[in-house]
């Protein structure tokens, strides 16, 4: 059994929603950690996920838009301070697989699938093994009690339902000394 674990500073977990029906709004969580357990390190299928993100560290780049989705009327960071990722299944095969789990945001959980890539994997300048993975999804906040919105004028609405999900990530196998980082 190995046990890799997500390097937060290689990696990133970011959403999408439309605004005003028309133009992409993108973030992402600046405080991510995992780990990655894995039976068969070629079979992915053997690999279990757990990803926890900081609420409060959610970051559209727009500081009164973030105070709005740290808010009751979106994550309620100060109620639920933690999005989480425990998977549940995989299928596929190393290269290309559906990661299957389940997302918990302010204390719903709900089903999800992730597309997932390997992108390769190798040794850092250290000695320190590590692999890369990008993922995609999307979900419909209104299952997780995200429901506020504002119609427009013009007919629409201000924010989707649909939000896109994107991952890259980069694991590390985790020793029992760590070594620099780059």
């Amino acid at each position: 059994m190995t046990t890799w674990t997500l390097d937060p500073s290689h990696s990133t977990v970011e959403f999408s929603a439309k605004h005003m029906m028309f133009t992409t709004v993108k973030g992402r969580f600046a405080d991510v950690q995992g780990t990655v357990i894995a039976t068969d390190e070629n079979d992915p299928r053997t690999a279990t996920v757990d990803v926890t993100m900081k609420a409060e560290s959610i970051d559209t780049r727009t500081e009164q838009r973030d105070q709005h989705l740290r808010s009751a009327d979106f994550l309620d960071a100060g109620t639920y301070p933690t999005v989480t990722f425990k998977s549940t299944k995989v299928d596929g095969v190393k290269d290309n697989f559906s990661l299957i789990g389940d997302l918990t945001i302010r204390g719903v959980t709900r089903p999800i699938t992730l597309a997932v890539t390997f992108e390769g994997a190798g040794k850092d300048p250290w000695g320190n093994d590590k692999m890369g993975f990008s993922a995609i999804g999307k979900l419909d906040r209104r299952e997780f009690g995200l429901t506020w919105n504002q119609a427009l004028e013009a007919g629409g609405v201000l924010v989707s339902n649909e939000i896109k999900i994107h991952i890259d990530a980069q694991l590390a196998r985790a020793q029992k000394e760590t070594t620099q980082a780059a």
